[in-house]
């Protein structure tokens, strides 16, 4: 009996000790949402008071002597309090009245009991509860958008494991804090940590360490987010390129013009000519390849970005595997530098025209028209029985001034949501109307084209548009990241994600799933061969059919 007993002893002690050690991971993961945390709610620090990537070299570098539980928690309530005393904050329980949004909102790490003692997660909830509700010294807002501010951004080079776990932790707390689609991502943004900061531990050079920064850029899956690093183009991608220019459909990529180059050399490719393998790699796959390190709302979005790569290489030539007339050959291309390809003024396409010769059908190419030129544009074809917006290209602006000529009423076209400056994680939502009562509306079909560049501005465009009563959407799936940009540095690196979320009016998201088309079309091979638009040829054929 009394070895029982001891048997028993011996294993709950081992349990309780188990229970109390703490994993490296786990000890860092903490101390980024703890530092994230009082960075934007504890009022000294919120502040700018203290050196606060500093303090977190400082506390990193303390994480090593730390074992268990018990001396985390001390480390933690000791760093607290000398932070300085924080008061009772009557106006924080005192809101306007807002329709708030909270699926990104989450604090429930505070209450995990096998981190955090009670002291300390009482301590955090104190400071929650009487947060900083002053002009914040680490972020402002513009016109209801968030933008970051007094920030180091520290060199592009790998310099210490302390300064890249810093870069981490820095850019974890703002998708943490202030990404309106958090919530969307494939990946837990918890989880996304933890596999996150063993692969900044492991970055040692340069190469490596951006790569790294890319692959937490890509976790948010945002089609606006972006990482400009001329080494991970360098390295990864090449500067050497095919002199050809091509389209993208059915996963193969169709030649569609021979460019001029510096030499008297013959480019081996034709106008036609289809490519589906690119040194043992099919289209496809080097998508998939791609996918890593470019971040996109969804894979439409994700072909949008990567499809201007297919060709570069650090190589001086690349194999092709390719079909002509009918015929499956191969091919060696040679690539060249920037410098040698020979580059071509395009006359630009008219903005807009009557494309039929009734001139009973208008185009607006919405790429390139400006808002001075809507009144003239509307004066000229508004006796069209319909008029088709090219929107498969990044408008400018024009969203307002052409509701008030095309819609019949002012209506309610999209939900935004934005940031809660005075409680960070939280998003409130208002509903955005457009257009004015206007009897003098355009009456005719709106017909708008659709793909995987219609993005953000282009999709909201799209949303305005669908307000007509007369209004079809034509293409393919948009790419689903709608909602303004913020642009900021992380490691001396360019970088960005979506900053207001944007909804139907219901609350449906467009983000990640993009805008749906009325009538699905995409690009076919044999269409690019023979040079057709074929989005704009079943335009042409609803018009003439209604269907």
């Amino acid at each position: 009996m009394r070895s029982l007993s001891i048997i028993i002893l011996f294993l709950v002690s081992f349990t309780s000790l188990s229970a109390q050690s703490i994993s490296e991971t786990q000890k860092l993961a903490s101390l980024c949402k703890i530092w994230g945390f009082l960075k934007y709610y504890h009022p000294n620090v919120a502040k700018g008071n203290f050196n606060w990537d500093q303090q977190l070299s400082q506390k990193i570098n303390e994480l090593e002597k730390i074992n268990d539980k018990a001396q985390l928690n001390e480390l933690y309530s000791l760093w607290i309090d000398s932070l300085g005393n924080v008061e009772e904050c009557a106006k924080c329980a005192l809101a306007e009245p807002k329709t708030e949004f909270l699926k990104n909102f989450d604090l429930s790490w505070i209450d995990q009991d096998n981190l955090y003692t009670k002291e300390v997660s009482q301590k955090l909830h104190y400071i929650q509860n009487n947060r900083n509700i002053e002009e914040p010294y680490y972020f402002g807002i513009s016109e209801r958008k968030v933008f970051f501010r007094n920030e180091n951004s520290y060199s592009t080079r790998f310099t210490s494991t302390s300064i890249s776990l810093l870069e981490l932790f820095r850019y974890w707390n703002l998708v943490e804090y202030f990404f309106p689609y958090k919530y969307k991502t494939d990946q837990n943004w918890n989880d996304v940590l933890t596999e996150m900061i063993p692969k900044f531990l492991n970055s040692t050079d340069d190469v490596q360490y951006h790569l790294t920064l890319a692959e937490l850029v890509t976790k948010t899956d945002d089609s606006h987010a972006f990482l400009f690093s001329p080494l991970i183009s360098l390295n990864q991608y090449g500067r050497r390129k095919i002199p050809v220019e091509y389209s993208y459909a059915e996963g193969k990529l169709v030649i569609t013009k021979i460019k001029n180059i510096q030499y008297q050399e013959e480019i081996p490719l034709k106008i036609g000519d289809v490519i589906y393998s690119v040194d043992g790699k099919t289209i496809p796959q080097m998508v998939n390849s791609f996918e890593k390190y470019i971040p996109a709302s969804n894979s439409w979005g994700k072909i949008k970005k990567v499809k201007s790569l297919f060709l570069f290489s650090n190589k001086d030539s690349l194999e092709l595997r390719l079909q002509r007339e009918g015929q499956n050959i191969s091919i060696k291309a040679k690539t060249y530098l920037p410098r040698d390809i020979i580059s071509e003024k395009k006359a630009l396409p008219e903005k807009w025209k009557f494309i039929d010769p009734e001139k009973k059908i208008g185009y607006v190419n919405m790429g390139i028209i400006e808002r001075d030129n809507l009144e003239e544009m509307y004066r000229n074809l508004r006796t069209a029985e319909s008029i088709i917006f090219d929107l498969r290209n990044y408008p400018k602006q024009t969203i307002i001034p052409l509701s008030r000529l095309i819609l019949p009423e002012n209506s309610i076209y999209y939900r935004f949501n934005f940031p809660d400056g005075k409680y960070p994680g939280k998003f409130y939502s208002r509903k955005n109307s457009i257009g004015l009562h206007n009897p003098d509306y355009y009456k005719g079909n709106v017909v708008i084209l659709a793909d995987e560049n219609t993005q953000s501005q282009a999709e909201t465009t799209t949303m305005m548009l669908k307000q007509h009563p007369r209004s079809k959407v034509i293409g393919s799936y948009t790419s689903g990241a709608n909602g303004d940009v913020i642009t900021f540095n992380i490691a001396g690196l360019k970088t960005s994600f979506t900053g207001i979320g944007a909804y139907y009016p219901n609350g449906m998201e467009t983000q990640r799933t993009g805008i749906i088309p009325d009538i699905y079309i995409q690009p076919t091979v044999k269409g690019l061969q023979e040079g057709k638009d074929e989005v704009l040829e079943r335009a042409l054929e609803y018009i003439k059919t209604g269907k």
